[in-house]
């Protein structure tokens, strides 16, 4: 094999995409900002009990790992910087109040989320800490909002769920964690004859109930829907009351593409409610494909010795950039190369004044390909001015 040829899912970032990727990566920060969101930055390598803690066998499975020369501890490479933040924000801030925090970094898995996916994400990422109201859970999907408007995308639906609709069905039937997993699954594949084995041995109206799930898919009504089929439980009930109530509150905020599907339930062991997913289709392309999900994980902090409410999301820049709209070249000024009076000191001058400044090396022509040179820096009656381009 050749020594040039990289791993699968590996990819060099070129400069039309790396232009593309670090103009989106300065709109999330930015966004991010505007609604009081503070940058932290975690180490890529922690102990990995640390990396792990609160993540689940799926995030084990998904870090490479490795061995501390200085130590001889096992560290792990992250693959999600979510666990980061919260071990940030019970240890470090350790504030009383609501801690809005966001990140902007690599992430490196073993495996791909899907079949084009990168195995090293750009991940961005906001987390609000500290609030355990609906608020919380609102202001984090009008970020989203935000953000996909700023880096625009228009053409997208957000999909909500609720791991506490399915967690009351399976309490109320007495599954064991063993049970529960397998049903967890069945119900993410929308396996229904799976589903009926595993629920054959409980009582009537929880089998009855697991097995309309995968059928509980559509539009805001789907909330309805269930509120009618399902036994009522102070905790199903809540969970459907606040699904609602997030879908009036996107309708009162103009975005109406809004969809239910209580039976995708992805990270069921790692989040503690509402669970979302915002899909949208790519240029040139009919199929939809998932570019961010995010939701509540109150319990996360807990193994780090403080629980505290916990909501946010989080999106692979790179994947968002190959979603969104090529931006426009970034305008400069061509400029010969010499040692003529005065060349180097105007040339230097326009760069401090924060224009982009191309400089044609003898014997070459322009081979720059990422920057639009509209204006070009000429001698003209004793002075260099810059004049439109030719």
């Amino acid at each position: 094999m050749s020594a040039w040829v990289l791993p699968d899912h590996l990819a060099d970032v070129l400069p039309y995409e790396a232009r593309q990727i670090e103009e989106l990566r300065r709109v999330l920060l930015d966004s991010a900002r505007t609604f009081g969101y503070e940058l932290v930055m975690p180490p890529m390598l922690e102990h990995l009990e640390s990396l792990l803690s609160g993540t689940g066998e799926s995030m084990d499975l998904r870090t490479f790992k490795l061995v501390d020369q200085s130590s001889g501890r096992q560290l792990g490479l992250r693959a999600d910087t979510t666990p980061q933040v919260a071990r940030i924000d019970a240890h470090l801030l350790n504030r009383q109040g609501p801690t809005r925090l966001c990140y902007c970094g690599p992430v490196v898995q073993t495996q791909p989320t899907h079949a084009n996916a990168s195995r090293e994400p750009l991940q961005f990422g906001a987390e609000l800490y500290g609030h355990q109201g609906q608020e919380a859970d609102l202001e984090i999907l009008e970020l989203v909002l935000t953000v996909l408007k700023r880096v625009g995308i228009d053409n997208f639906v957000l999909d909500l769920s609720d791991v506490r609709v399915v967690a009351a069905l399976l309490t109320d039937a007495g599954a064991d964690a063993n049970q529960t997993h397998a049903i967890h699954q069945a119900l993410a594949r929308k396996d229904v004859v799976s589903l009926a084995s595993l629920t054959a041995g409980m009582p009537q109206p929880s089998r009855d109930a697991l097995r309309l799930i995968p059928d509980l898919y559509g539009d805001l009504s789907v909330i309805e829907t269930a509120r009618a089929a399902l036994p009522q439980s102070p905790m199903l009930t809540q969970a459907l009351d606040e699904l609602a109530q997030l879908g009036q509150q996107m309708a009162r905020l103009g975005h109406t593409a809004v969809s239910v599907d209580l039976a995708d339930l992805r990270g069921y062991a790692y989040y503690t409610g509402l669970r979302f997913s915002v899909y949208g289709t790519a240029p040139g392309s009919q199929q939809q494909l998932e570019l961010l999900r995010g939701g509540r994980y109150d319990e996360v902090g807990a193994v780090f010795g403080r629980r505290r409410p916990a909501v946010g999301f989080s999106v692979d820049v790179k994947e968002l950039a190959a979603m969104s709209a090529t931006p426009d070249l970034h305008r400069a000024i061509r400029a010969p190369w010499g040692d003529a009076p005065g060349l180097r000191e105007a040339v230097a001058d326009l760069r401090i004044k924060g224009e982009a400044v191309v400089s044609l090396l003898p014997g070459h022509e322009n081979e720059v390909n990422e920057f639009d040179c509209d204006r070009e820096l000429v001698w003209v009656e004793g002075t260099w001015q810059v004049r439109p381009a030719a």
